[in-house]
């Protein structure tokens, strides 16, 4: 189940009585604090950290936490998993362990949770239904030949691990954030405003917000939980063909409504 970003505030209360039911609960939380803060809701809280170390591939930890998981259910007991967020995103152990445990027949779902994303479009007032958003893994413009549509959003996720192909760092150095910026350059001018943003999570935190030009991204003040939003660099382009073809429509079966979004 998903936990949500900020403490308490975000905790749905289904997702509650999945923790209060469970018989064990793990928890794969960052921040002591809210570790701390969910051993107030059952007893029995094993915490999924102590499983990473420097060096040690992410991927490795992940498939110990969904053996850990597995076995618990193997036993007959009711577990429940508490992710940051939203449990199915930039998560790969709670799609997986639903998964093997659905193949050996036990009943197994994901309840959703408040994620950065919705945090994100709350704090900064973007609405992904006007113009579109487009989501990507930071890494992936490095590793890989992408499209980026720079007539809406785009948000780059994971940018603590930037370019990391070990799957063993915490944090890449910051020249990894310096290539990510020339990749970038390639589809956006140097002095586009882009937005260094980070969710609360504490309720007496507000949000993370910094506004500079992207030549400045890889200089800016950094944690490795941040998310970089590159706002439309261009405007939409009409697509008059279609446009021509409603017109058609519209004559027959009576006039169409206003397009979403003005030219």
């Amino acid at each position: 189940m998903g936990m949500g970003i900020t403490l308490g505030s975000h905790l749905t209360p289904l997702a509650r009585n999945c923790i209060e039911t469970a018989d064990v609960v793990f928890a794969a939380l960052s921040d002591y604090v809210v570790e701390l803060w969910l051993r107030r809701l059952h007893p029995d809280v094993r915490s999924l950290q102590p499983y990473y170390r420097p060096g040690k591939s992410r991927m490795k930890t992940y498939r110990e936490w969904v053996e850990l998981m597995i076995a618990e259910v193997r036993a007959g007991r009711r577990v429940c998993a508490v992710f940051y967020g939203h449990p199915g995103i930039f998560a790969w152990s709670p799609h997986k362990v639903i998964e093997l445990a659905r193949a050996e027949g036990y009943p197994a779902y994901m309840e959703p949770g408040v994620s950065a994303e919705d945090c994100l479009y709350a704090d900064l007032g973007i609405d992904p239904g006007r113009i579109g958003c487009q989501h990507l893994e930071a890494s992936q413009l490095l590793f890989f030949e992408r499209t980026l549509d720079t007539t809406g959003h785009v948000i780059l996720w994971q940018l603590g691990v930037v370019g990391d192909r070990s799957l063993g760092r915490f944090r890449t150095p910051d020249a990894y954030r310096e290539l990510l910026v020339e990749r970038l350059c390639a589809d956006y001018p140097a002095d586009h405003e882009v937005i260094v943003y980070r969710a609360p999570t504490l309720p007496i935190e507000g949000p993370h917000i910094q506004r500079m030009p992207l030549r400045e991204f890889a200089a800016a003040e950094f944690t490795g939980q941040e998310t970089l939003v590159l706002p439309p660099a261009h405007a939409l382009k009409p697509n008059v063909a279609m446009r021509a073809r409603l017109d058609a429509l519209d004559a027959v079966y009576g006039t169409g409504a206003e397009p979403a979004v003005a030219a």
